[in-house]
């Protein structure tokens, strides 16, 4: 039995239409406190007290580090005279921007492993200006949403301008080279940037030159107040296009003709019931993506002049297929979800078909974007089983062609991906994509990690992780169904798995462990689950209500208290998913039915649990875990460890060196084997 650190308890309760709920814990949502730094660093010293104690804890290590050193590249894309590309040698912390003019060799152009002594300072994102002359680069630091930009002259690096600081969640649009719009907040008082409500976004535009003070509000503020605002350009930079909305899904769009001045911005869509961008225009005529009447999206186009939606005509109509459009050389890519793989289509600007592209497999393809002048393009493919390689595509002769393959240690012919669909609970049809060793034997023991998530209408496609690598090696099993809440199949598909249909996602998920063990693909001493943010909610809820079904579990940065989740950083604009305790006395009922803080009961056998998540992560405020943890220790009763290992100066999947990522990924696969009594080979 492990001797948990003793968490003080405080009286605190909330009443919700009529009924007091206990709140214990709600000191650990105090992010600037003393006590809880001393508490991060006792749960800490108990983790890695037990992980240290599995013997072939460092052997997993060492063979993940095998297995990351080699050399990653990105597929190159074009700015001016240039080609750019990243590269990563190989354990280095983040990948190198370089760029290479024809017939010269590369060079490095912006170096992030040097930005902080410690690696924990990343490029997030970088914009150049049509001609490529000049650029502007986020950093984050620590991992933190909240950014700095910083403006460069591309020939000699020379910065320009000041540095513009407190940006967040933000995209950068040139306008020329005289500027460029971009977003932010105000920033919390008090010092607490990371549980801070972050609510009314705000669109600038900087002139090169002036201070950030000086900068010119285009949209938001006290007449248009919108929790999310973003701007960009088209190609031609003629028009600015602005979407506003209040919640992750449904926005508002805008567009303002920057030919004509003195224009004004011009309403398209008033209103946040549906999803609309801007993808492309020729001349006056806009392409707008949409899924207004249709699910599962559609193309459109109109003239700006009369932009409203009452003139929007169909150019590629919805299909049984989820659809994404992207642009490159006068052409246009649709990229359809095919049961949760990729199935791509060229299309002219008029709507015509010209191609179908052939894939090398059943997988995930990604890219087909670039600049109308362009005709030569690149994208990438990957699976499970299929590490990730960068194809050219030349959109003339219409012909792919391998660029770069994987340098990864890893034999495909040895394993296989198959793809199988089961009913939940209600009856409903789910796919599952299960990966492991071929003449692997089907006798209920195999080690079998199920992922998931389920929410926000993200869809989870075929993708190779160099980590599962060490799980199939030892005759594991990976799998992940495609859960209700997700995009595979559309909006229709999301809004089942929300607000007071969320059960239907935990269904979808047990049921998927279900299957696996009446399938002998493994059996409840054997299986696992995992997710994040929204997945760790999963983990957490399905833990709660089928305890006896899962030998491990491992909720990671988790949305884990349904009551209060709302009331910290961008929490707010999850409500569309989630619905919260304030709307009605039923979805008051409905969250705390299943919040899986709440949901912990006294002297229950939970499964063998790591909770990870991060001291200094501004996205999902910590005391979920937190508070989830140290429940989750008081009322455990079985002998199964309850862990939490919390990162420091690493926020949600960002700002953190690969060593920490390697360290993760080993603690989580020796946890996982140790404790279903598997050993190592």
């Amino acid at each position: 039995m492990i001797k948990y650190p003793k968490t003080k308890k405080v009286a605190v309760t909330d009443t919700y239409f009529g009924t007091q709920v206990s709140d214990p814990y709600r000191w650990l949502e105090n992010d600037t406190a003393a006590d809880i730094k001393e508490w991060v660093i006792a749960q800490n010293k108990v983790t890695q007290g037990f992980l240290s104690q599995i013997p072939f804890r460092d052997k997993i290590k060492e063979r993940l580090e095998t297995l990351w050193n080699y050399e990653k590249y990105s597929a190159p894309f074009r700015e001016g005279r240039y080609t750019y590309f990243y590269k990563n040698d190989g354990l280095q912390n983040q990948s190198v921007l370089f760029r290479q003019q024809e017939g010269k060799e590369p060079e490095v152009f912006l170096d992030p492993n040097k930005f902080s002594a410690d690696g924990t300072t990343s490029l997030a994102g970088i914009d150049f200006t049509k001609d490529g002359s000049m650029a502007a680069y986020q950093i984050s630091e620590g991992g933190s949403d909240w950014r700095k930009v910083i403006v460069i002259k591309t020939e000699d690096k020379s910065i320009v301008s000041d540095t513009l600081t407190n940006v967040k969640f933000s995209g950068l649009a040139w306008k020329g080279n005289e500027g460029f719009y971009y977003s932010s907040y105000d920033k919390p008082e008090g010092g607490s940037q990371l549980s801070g409500m972050t609510q009314h976004h705000k669109l600038y535009f900087h002139k090169l030159g002036t201070p950030q003070k000086e900068d010119r509000l285009i949209f938001g503020g006290s007449e248009t107040p919108r929790r999310y605002i973003g701007g960009y350009l088209t190609e031609d930079e003629r028009f600015l296009v602005i979407t506003a909305a209040n919640s992750t899904t449904g926005n508002e769009l805008y567009i303002q003709d920057l030919s004509k001045p003195g224009s004004k911005i011009k309403t398209v869509v008033s209103n946040f019931d549906n999803d609309h961008y801007v993808v492309n225009s020729e001349g006056s005529r806009l392409y707008i993506f949409t899924n207004l009447h249709a699910p599962n999206n559609r193309l459109v186009t109109v003239d700006a002049a009369g932009a409203g939606t009452e003139n929007w005509k169909d150019l590629i109509p919805e299909t049984e297929n989820v659809l994404q459009i992207s642009t490159a050389g006068g052409k246009l890519f649709a990229s359809y979800l095919k049961d949760a793989t990729s199935l791509i289509k060229q299309y002219d600007l008029n709507g015509k078909l010209e191609k179908t592209i052939n894939l090398p497999g059943v997988g995930t393809a990604a890219g087909f974007s670039g600049k109308k002048e362009e005709h030569e393009i690149y994208y990438t493919f990957n699976s499970y089983v299929y590490p990730s390689t960068i194809f050219k595509y030349d959109i003339l002769s219409r012909e792919s062609t391998i660029f770069k393959k994987s340098g990864v240690q890893f034999d495909p012919q040895q394993y296989e991906s198959k793809q199988v669909f089961y009913n939940s609970k209600d009856g409903t049809r789910i796919p599952m994509i299960i990966t492991y060793k071929k003449g692997i034997k089907l006798n209920g023991k195999n080690p079998t990690l199920l992922y998931g998530y389920g929410g926000f209408s993200i869809s989870l496609t075929p993708a190779f992780s160099t980590s599962n690598i060490v799980l199939l090696e030892q005759g594991g099993i990976f799998a992940v169904p495609n859960l209700r809440g997700g995009g595979e199949y559309g909006e229709k598909w999301h809004l089942a798995g929300t607000k007071m249909k969320k059960q239907n996602v935990f269904d979808d998920f047990i049921a998927a462990a279900e299957y696996l063990v009446n399938n002998n693909y493994t059996s409840r001493d054997y299986l696992a689950i995992s997710g994040g943010s929204n997945g760790g909610l999963l983990v957490g809820a399905c833990m709660t209500q089928e305890p006896e079904l899962f030998k491990v579990a491992f909720p990671a940065v988790g949305v884990l208290d349904m009551l209060r989740y709302n009331k910290f950083t961008a929490g707010a604009g999850w409500a569309y998913d989630y619905g919260t305790a304030e709307d009605s006395e039923e979805m008051f009922r409905y969250l705390y039915q299943y919040s899986p803080y709440h949901a912990l009961k006294q002297g229950v056998k939970y499964p063998a649990t790591m909770v990870t998540t991060a001291d200094h992560d501004d996205r999902v405020v910590p005391a979920h875990s937190f508070k989830f943890a140290a429940r989750l220790q008081e009322y455990h009763a079985g002998e199964a460890p309850v862990l939490i290992r919390i990162e420091t100066k690493a926020g949600h999947g960002a700002g953190k060196s690969t060593a920490q990522v390697i360290a993760e990924q080993a603690d989580k696969w020796s946890f996982m084997l140790y404790n279903m009594g598997i050993k190592y080979k």
